[in-house]
């Protein structure tokens, strides 16, 4: 009785085994099947794609979202070999491509899963999806996928970006916060919410007076941004050519890429702002100071060699102010031999120029300007009229900032604040004080002086807009022949820099038309009218003040009344009305943490009047 129990135990364990193995390789063929097959997919993924979250401006205008996209594919192995010419030609009718293309995609493929087309709108695959439903089409798989739609089209095309395969951000804001949309390691049904510092009117306006002055004057590209100079907000990022990233596939990569940050080239004429600024905050010239600019700026050195910069016209003896409103070489020529050639350097450093922004692309260009043990004779008055050192538009806009807000170089910003699904706030961009570039007697000083730029005597009159007062600087830049490596007498560029309103700063513009054609290739004939039309749209837009415009000579000064700063001590202050400009300076305190919340004026502060202040105190001021 044991020997058969035995017996039975060893045949159905035999068995057992047996069953295993089929089952093991039943497991392994199917496993095989489909790897070579490919997923194996609906029309409705059983599990959903993750939603991209959205990109918004400002005022929560919805500038990129995500929406249902399909890719088609064909299984050879599923196909009715009877039946397959008459389907893929329903399908090529639907996709509007001809028979031919889908034909060779599957001849020159050796996979089994073959993907006819990819992105495709609902639109589209509704008469695919009715065929299949009536079971036809067999052998084809339609995927459902997220895909990303821009419902404003070109606006703001190189600062947002674009995604690609699997809806993956490429450029721009869909590159540089993919896991903050993507939502990776956060919630897994949908991404975070990006809002952006730019005002999706203001950028409109702008953007079409910008294609406007590139058509008008045949350019080979248009710059223009606009800045919050109290906070480092970017209120409008344009750049023409622009590209509709709804379908960049079909625009050239010149046109896509981000050149307001990548780009580098000679500022010209605008940069004596910022020469102007480093010689007169080291205390080695006053606003009264001047020097004889009668058509050139002429100097012999030691070693024989002769420099000599042309002015366009002789102006006799210029002041900063003159110096400005009549963009003389000579007087920012004769101003620079006032000052050493390492202090010059590292007051404009002060500026950020050479040193990435951190806004924009991964491929951000830092500029260059060359250690001053590599100077020439010429080169500290060629820099000072903006030769000889390369910037980028988005370090032109930072460094006037500077020049605006009392002397301080913000860290710029391009997204204001970042929600998840559920509305929580999850990041809200800060007002962040890099250095003191300059003095604020220095910021003041240069201020007023640009009004002379703006009055009817100086280069900048075109950009003027009437009752509100304006600080303005023009320039025309020489542009290097890329074979000659010399001076190029065809290709400019025309810029035009405003602060406005002069007497309170808050928003600076900053144009730049690259290798203008048309009539003229001066600044302030060609740049400081599309100025002047930018201004007028961001005072209407943002709302800013208009009043009594006051016109200057350049000859004269007219005094800035300014509030004083804020200043905290060993207890807190009521800091109740202060205005942001006013708090500034306190970004810059390193023994203790200022944080300021919004715009306006203060409205709360933490911690309450009296309390000691020690260091590491954390200070937050709430405006409104």
């Amino acid at each position: 009785m044991e020997q058969y129990t035995e017996a039975r135990f060893r045949r159905r364990s035999l068995v057992l085994v047996v069953l295993l193995g089929v089952f093991a390789a039943v497991v392994f063929v199917r496993y095989a099947a489909l790897a070579l097959e490919g997923p194996d997919t609906g029309f409705v993924a059983e599990n959903r794609p993750v939603e991209r979250g959205k990109i918004l401006d400002r005022n929560g205008r919805v500038l990129a979202f995500d929406i249902p996209k399909f890719n088609l594919a064909i299984r050879k192995n599923e196909i009715d070999p009877y039946k397959i010419t008459e389907d893929l030609r329903v399908v090529a009718r639907a996709l509007g491509v001809d028979l031919s293309v889908l034909e060779q995609k599957i001849r020159e493929s050796n996979q089994n899963f073959v993907y006819l087309a990819k992105r495709l709108d609902v639109d589209t695959v509704k008469p695919l999806q009715e065929k299949q439903d009536e079971g036809q089409l067999v052998g084809f798989v339609l995927e459902e996928v997220n895909g990303r739609i821009y419902p404003e089209g070109r606006l703001a095309s190189h600062l947002l970006g674009f995604t690609g395969e699997g809806n993956r951000g490429l450029e721009g804001i869909e590159y540089k916060y993919e896991s903050i949309l993507a939502g990776a390691g956060g919630n897994t049904a949908r991404g975070n919410d990006v809002y952006l510092t730019i005002d999706a009117r203001l950028q409109y306006a702008l953007e079409q007076l910008a294609r406007k002055a590139m058509s008008d004057n045949k350019a080979e590209s248009l710059f223009m941004i606009a800045m919050d100079v109290n906070s480092g907000e970017v209120l409008a990022y344009v750049q023409m050519p622009d590209f509709d990233p709804n379908t960049f596939g079909s625009f050239k990569e010149s046109e896509r890429e981000d050149r307001m940050s990548v780009y580098s080239y000679e500022p010209g004429s605008v940069f004596k702002i910022f020469s102007m600024a480093s010689i007169l905050d080291a205390g080695l010239i006053t606003p009264k100071t001047t020097f004889n600019c009668d058509g050139a700026y002429r100097r012999t050195f030691p070693s024989g060699e002769k420099v000599v910069i042309k002015d366009l016209n002789s102006y006799g003896m210029l002041d900063l102010a003159g110096i400005l409103a009549k963009s003389s070489n000579a007087g920012a020529g004769y101003a620079s031999d006032r000052i050493s050639e390492n202090e010059f350097y590292s007051r404009i450093l002060n500026f950020g120029f050479t040193e990435k922004t951190g806004i924009g692309s991964p491929g951000e260009n830092p500029g260059s300007l060359q250690e001053p043990e590599k100077w020439s004779a010429r080169t500290k008055p060629t820099v000072a009229i903006g030769q000889e050192i390369r910037v980028t538009a988005l370090q032109m806009i930072t460094a006037a900032s500077a020049i605006a807000n009392g002397g301080i170089l913000l860290k710029p910003g391009t997204v204001l604040r970042i929600e998840d699904a559920d509305g929580k706030i999850l990041y809200t961009h800060q007002t962040v004080g890099v250095r003191q570039a300059i003095s604020p007697e220095t910021s003041r000083a240069i201020i007023t002086a640009m009004e002379s730029a703006g009055s009817l005597e100086g280069t900048g009159w075109r950009a003027k807009v009437p009752d509100v007062r304006m600080a303005v600087k023009t320039g025309t830049a020489q542009m290097i022949d890329a074979k000659t490596r010399t001076y190029s007498d065809t290709d400019f560029i025309a810029s035009t820099l405003g602060i406005l309103p002069a007497d309170s700063p808050k928003v600076a513009i900053y144009v730049a038309i690259v290798k203008p054609k048309g009539e003229s290739y001066l600044g302030g004939q060609i740049a400081a009218p599309v100025l002047r039309d930018a201004a007028e749209s961001a005072i209407n837009i943002l709302g800013l003040p208009r009043g009594k415009s006051q016109i200057t000579s350049h000859g004269g000064l007219v005094t800035i009344q300014e509030p004083a700063p804020a200043v905290i001590g060993s207890r807190m202050p009521d800091l109740t009305g202060f205005s942001k400009r006013q708090l500034l300076p306190l970004l810059l305190r390193r023994d203790i943490e200022v944080q300021i919340l919004g715009d306006g004026y203060v409205v709360e502060q933490s911690p309450p009047v009296g309390t000691a202040v020690e260091a590491g105190t954390r200070i937050v001021l709430r405006l409104q």
